[in-house]
């Protein structure tokens, strides 16, 4: 018994191992010209706050691509797409080196091309070899990629930069992409298995994931749920720092130090999340739960005074972290378990079409909250009073589906 245990542990260890790491390289190429861009601004035409374009593009890219995730997984099996979406990512990082407009225009739509499918597949492993009583924490874990992803661009590529320059360390992270694609090829027989080669990959099977999400209801009200829970994630990520430094009158580093305890929040609160969903058996609640206590946080964050004792901020900032950035695994593993087997892949990219979409349209319109009232306080308590909402729909779909059982 015990020895089957391990057996059904170490069939679970293998694929988790495996997404993960591809999580963290593909994540870390989407983030390395951000860490890259005042260096590159310093030596070319380039000004650093194109940055937030590159960004915008390369979401515009994974929205594009993440519908067509579910009929190229389906064909080509999922790790040979997470093998073509790490080298787009490596090659959209060699455009990136050329510094100029249009590379970089190139660069943000390969590495999004590359990165929109990453999840989707991950998923479609995943939902196959876990047990459903595990998918919460497990697919939690897989998740924490997205931070620890970030956290090594922050701290492996600026060393870079020092060894050669900053083109040298875009070419290094691309290279890196592509070995791990090499290494992914060990398991590709076993979990591809599942493959169809004889599948046709069209244009209408491109919309085909949106159609299965607004199928299924319960599916459909998550994504569309997720389209402001991923908006209130990167207005924490993209403003805090700012926020920081012009009105609670924090220096550089100590907002930067800050900004990075919530990172680690983050990847705690993924895993804290995913094992409270399997222990409840409620990920609806969780994610419920979650909504209110990130709007809690981001209202609170708005009213910080320079006078507020700096450990206060930290402890504030670092729940929001947990919440804002800690909801993404009981999500998809939410999605994998509502449905129908083999259909992971397509129903997780439909429903990342609404979630980077809310990625794409957050930022700005925060953005553009601040600048009518001149105040990032106001962009948090804006923010946070949307997300109070989202926690009340969130509620009620809780309440209504206990009522029908």
């Amino acid at each position: 018994m015990n020895g089957g245990a391990r057996n059904s542990e170490g069939a679970m260890l293998i694929p988790l191992s495996i997404t993960l790491a591809i999580q963290i390289l593909a994540t870390m190429a989407a983030l390395t010209v951000p860490v890259l861009a005042p260096e590159a601004a310093r030596t070319t035409d380039l000004p650093g706050a194109l940055v937030g374009v590159f960004i915008a593009l390369v979401y515009v890219g994974a929205m594009l691509s993440t519908l067509a995730s579910g009929n190229l997984v389906g064909r080509y099996g999922a790790i040979r797409v997470s093998q073509a979406c790490l080298l787009l990512s490596g090659a959209g990082l060699a455009f990136a080196a050329g510094g100029t407009v249009w590379s970089m225009t190139v660069s943000a739509l390969l590495i999004g091309f590359g990165y929109g499918p990453i999840t989707p597949s991950s998923s479609h492993i995943l939902a196959r070899t876990t047990p459903a009583h595990r998918m919460g924490f497990l697919f939690s874990v897989k998740q924490t990629g997205v931070p620890l992803g970030g956290a090594l661009a922050g701290l492996a590529v600026p060393p870079l930069v020092l060894l050669s320059n900053w083109q040298g360390a875009a070419l290094a992270v691309g290279a890196a992409c592509a070995v791990m694609a090499l290494i992914a090829q060990v398991v590709r027989t076993g979990f591809d298995a599942d493959r169809d080669p004889r599948r046709k990959v069209s244009l209408g099977g491109v919309m085909r994931p949106l159609a299965q999400v607004f199928a299924h209801r319960d599916i459909r009200n998550l994504a569309f749920c997720t389209f402001f829970l991923s908006a209130m994630q990167l207005c924490l990520t993209t403003y805090l720092v700012t926020y920081l430094t012009a009105e609670y009158g924090a220096s550089l580093v100590t907002a930067g130090f800050v900004l990075s305890l919530s990172q680690f929040a983050g990847a705690g609160g993924r895993l804290l999340w995913g094992y409270a969903a399997d222990r409840w058996k409620a990920p609806n609640l969780v994610l419920c739960l979650l909504a209110f206590a990130m709007a809690a946080a981001s209202l609170i964050t708005a009213l910080f005074e320079p006078d507020w004792p700096l450990v206060v901020v930290i402890a504030v900032s670092m729940v929001f972290g947990a919440t804002a950035i800690g909801w993404n695994g009981v999500y998809l593993a939410r999605v994998a378990q509502l449905s129908p087997p083999g259909q992971a892949g397509m129903l997780t990219g439909g429903t990342l079409f609404f979630t980077y979409f809310g990625v794409v349209l957050g930022p700005p319109a925060f953005a553009a909250l601040v600048g009518a009232t001149g105040s990032f306080a106001a962009g948090y308590a804006g923010i946070g009073g949307v997300i109070l909402l989202v926690g009340v729909v969130l509620l009620y779909a809780e309440l209504k589906g206990k009522g029908r059982q």
